[in-house]
């Protein structure tokens, strides 16, 4: 793998493009100056005058300099008007000397080699800069003297041919180029990093040898050690399953709200939850210890070690075994109870299996028992109240019945009332037959002085007969009081006569509800011998050894890096 340097990079900043130089303009005065140059009498003729500012007089001087053909010219304005940064024309001129060629300006660097077909501005490998020795060009001819005089890069002042210059001698040797100090330190970098590639693949190789020793110590081996158990020593175990579920004995035409949720999941949940807890409890694992020897059968050397309950096994480590290989499960969505009896015979796991389903029947019976019971006791108790009540309150009416010596008040009521109104027309009758006589002139005084008397009589039966009613004597007592008393203990019978017909009805009612309490338990699923181990299931088991061993080992390194980095931090 090669990965290219990134170097930093100084002096990024663009700058303002720099325009190229103008020549000032020549007066005439600058044309006659007898200023010497050095040159003396020697004519060039593609020189041009050129303004040069004196030393110290500050007037001009005219130069002759080479002419510059308008069309590279005009390139080398369009390349400065580009904005190209110092760096990036530094680097133009190192690329041209190195491909051999002579520009006259940095600019003149970029023009020439974007005419050679080169982007000096490519990015690029640092090793790709350094190129192989070329051929030395031949020596140029003697007609070629004009080239030579080709002018300096911006702002120096113009070569001119000196006499001698042309001269050739013979090259036959090739001279040797050492590298520049850009080219040596270009290459001790690409050392180096070639270095530190090679270090870091090192470092790679060896880091992941690591991984994969840590991974194979804890996740592979304890995974093969895992599954070598599973297929090899563990004891295969049957499993025999069974369903059954609690239902409610009730009316089939039950109605009202109390009916809603009869023949449901809601109506029996809480006998089925309750069931449920007795399957799993110590008391369950007892009784079946007792009865079948549950203890006994994983004490055998035939289940392996991982397995086996210890010849002085408590009852708590038996209770451990039994939670794991009686599995109760309770759907509340179908009142269904679901049971699962794990066991190395398979007849032996049946026949937990039945012995639990007794237990369970017997719960169920034992749980509705108290409940009607409960239900019929309360019912009994209000019935028998009532009635010794009601038995009370007629025996207080007889005796006073028998003491008053009266059947009924309103009888002997209506007997006295019947005399008073008999006797009133009586009276009323005779009054208006004295009335009559007394309106004669002269009435018959013997005829009158009986119906006198008869009036008087009657008018005295009338008051007895009312203070019979109203006022009492010291030997019997009045009507209104007799009634009265009378009245109370019928009406103490009558109440008492209705709470014994709602006990009654109560008891009724509440032997309905006993008897609709009932609860049996119906078996859906017997359960059957099996033929075919069902545990240890090895190949899951394995998975799931490797997957938390991974997930262990996840954690823990992730946790180790994270203390790390703080630590280091």
């Amino acid at each position: 793998m090669t990965t290219k340097p990134k170097a930093s990079r100084f002096h990024i900043r663009r700058t303002d493009p720099v325009p190229p130089p103008r020549a000032p303009q020549v007066t005439g005065e600058m044309l006659f100056d007898n200023h010497q140059d050095g040159f003396g009498d020697t004519v060039f003729p593609t020189a041009t005058p050129r303004a040069v500012p004196a030393a110290q007089t500050g007037t001009v001087s005219v130069t002759k300099v080479p002419r510059v053909d308008p069309e590279v010219e005009a390139t080398l304005a369009a390349i400065a008007a580009e904005g190209l940064t110092g760096r990036q024309l530094r680097t133009a001129r190192r690329m041209a000397q190195s491909q051999n060629l002579q520009p006259m300006s940095d600019l003149d660097a970029v023009r020439l080699l974007r005419a050679a077909g080169i982007d000096p501005f490519k990015r690029a490998s640092m090793l790709d800069m350094i190129k192989p020795k070329a051929a030395t060009p031949p020596p140029p001819a003697a007609n070629d003297t004009a080239n030579d005089t080709a002018p300096n890069p911006a702002g120096s002042r113009a070569l001119t041919a000196l006499p001698g210059d042309g001269v050739r001698l013979p090259q036959n040797v090739q001279p040797i180029r050492l590298p520049t100090p850009d080219q040596r330190a270009e290459v001790n970098q690409a050392a180096e990093i070639l270095r530190m590639q090679q270090d870091i693949a090192r470092r790679r190789r060896r880091k992941l040898a690591l991984l994969c020793a840590r991974m194979f110590v804890f996740v592979l081996l304890p995974t093969i050690v895992a599954g070598w158990y599973y297929y090899r020593v563990a004891t295969p175990l049957y499993a025999t399953k069974s369903e059954f579920v609690i239902q409610q004995a009730g009316p089939a035409a039950a109605a009202g709200f109390s009916s809603l949720f009869s023949g449901t999941a809601l109506a029996t949940s809480q006998d089925s939850i309750a069931v449920q807890g007795y399957l799993q409890s110590r008391d369950a694992m007892l009784r079946l210890d007792s009865d079948v020897g549950f203890k006994d059968h994983f004490k055998s050397p035939a289940i392996d070690p991982l397995q086996r309950l210890a010849a002085d096994a408590t009852t708590e480590a038996a209770y451990k075994v039994y939670k794991k290989f009686v599995k109760i499960a309770y759907d509340p969505t179908e009142g269904i109870i679901k049971m699962e009896v794990v066991a190395a015979d398979p007849a032996l796991a049946a026949a937990w299996s039945s012995q639990l389903i007794s237990y369970a029947e017997e719960q169920v019976d034992h749980l509705t028992q108290r409940l009607r019971e409960d239900q019929m006791r309360d019912a009994l108790k209000s019935y028998g109240t009532a009635e010794q009540e009601l038995q009370q309150s007629q025996m207080n009416l007889i005796a006073l019945q028998e003491k008053f010596k009266m059947l009924s008040s309103a009888t002997e009521v209506a007997m006295i009332t019947g005399q008073i109104s008999t006797l009133e027309g009586q009276l009323m009758q005779d009054r208006l037959a004295l009335a009559q006589m007394e309106s004669n002139a002269s009435p018959n005084q013997a005829r009158m002085d009986p119906v006198k008397r008869r009036v008087t009589t009657l008018e005295a039966q009338i008051a007895d007969l009312r203070a019979q009613m109203t006022e009492g004597s010291a030997e019997t007592e009045s009507l209104a009081r007799v009634q009265g008393e009378l009245l109370v203990a019928e009406a103490d019978v009558k109440t008492r006569q209705m709470i014994l017909a709602q006990s009654l009805t109560a008891m009724e009612v509440s032997r309905t509800e006993a008897n609709r309490q009932v609860r049996y338990l119906s078996l859906s699923v017997s359960p059957t011998v099996t033929d075919e181990p069902a545990y240890p299931r090895a190949f899951e088991n394995t998975l799931v050894t490797m997957l938390i061993m991974l997930g262990i080992y996840l954690m823990v390194s992730m946790t180790a890096a994270i203390l790390r980095e703080q630590v280091s931090a």
